[in-house]
């Protein structure tokens, strides 16, 4: 099957596959549609097209949107200096905990439909709205997306991993990686610690726990040396995960490790809401 390629703004000029050309495959996938018709990812309604959310269900997702701070990307109440446009907008948070990542975006807020998406994903291998997701992590990260030089997701232990049979930051991470023709690598970044579930932790356990978690592959130093690394998600909470992995890259020489999610968890007004 031949596959037409189309120049993609996010990929820096690089060509990417264009699955809306594919000849017969089109009279195929609406041949299926009769057998499997499309229904919204979350609560099953019909919808016009696969991997979609239905018009009930889409209100529901709590979408982060400007003003946002620069560093965390977390939601600022509102924007203190319109009229500058080169004054950096950081949150207080961003100011009395700096994080060791460089910039930080999520695309909604862990609740609600986001929490059974992502639960879904995670724990149900529920994988029909990858296609999704990979769009609005493209949209959530665009500023991210511009300079960066590779992908990384968040490893997960081997034994997790054997046990799950897939790392969904792996596959978010691919979803992303085929929209916008950056590079992509599963295996650099390794888990060698395993570690207890980050679940009901406070912010200073999370970070203990992950504490030496993290190493690069060997044989892949010189992959991140000099290079902006954007690190994939699914949920980022307190970013402990997130600050011990870019230790590491960044002490294997990277330039800068941005950090992208779906969602952010934790109270956006409260002290849970750390970095």
């Amino acid at each position: 099957m031949n596959i037409v390629t189309r120049k993609n703004p996010l990929c820096k000029g690089k060509s990417v596959p264009d699955k809306t050309f594919r000849g017969s495959g089109g009279v195929f996938s609406r041949l299926l549609d009769l057998f499997l018709p499309p229904v919204c990812i979350n609560c099953h309604r019909p919808v016009s097209d696969h991997s979609h959310l239905c018009f009930e269900c889409w209100p529901r997702v709590h979408f982060i949107t400007p003003p946002l701070c620069d560093i965390t990307g977390l939601p600022l109440p509102y924007d203190p200096d319109p009229q500058s446009t080169n004054a950096p907008l950081l949150s207080a948070v961003a100011l009395s905990h700096p994080p060791d990542y460089d910039r930080a975006r999520a695309v909604a807020l862990f609740d609600d439909v986001m929490r059974t998406l992502v639960h879904g994903l995670k724990y149900g291998d529920r994988r029909e709205g990858l296609a999704l997701f990979g769009r609005w992590l493209a949209l959530a990260g665009r500023e991210l997306l511009t300079d960066a030089d590779l992908i990384l997701p968040v490893p997960l232990y081997p034994w997790r991993l054997w046990q799950r049979r897939f790392n969904q930051a792996a596959l978010l991470s691919l979803e992303l990686a085929s929209l916008t023709g950056i590079a992509l690598d599963v295996m650099a970044l390794q888990r060698q610690k395993a570690t207890r579930s980050q679940i009901g932790l406070r912010e200073h356990q999370r970070r203990r726990n992950v504490a030496g978690a993290f190493a690069l592959a060997p044989q892949k130093a010189e992959l991140v040396k000099d290079k902006n690394i954007l690190l994939v998600d699914d949920v980022l909470t307190t970013g402990s995960t997130a600050d011990a992995c870019a230790r590491t890259l960044k002490k294997a020489g990277a330039r800068r490790v941005d950090v992208l999610v779906l969602a952010r968890s934790g109270n956006i007004s409260g002290p849970d809401w750390q970095l």
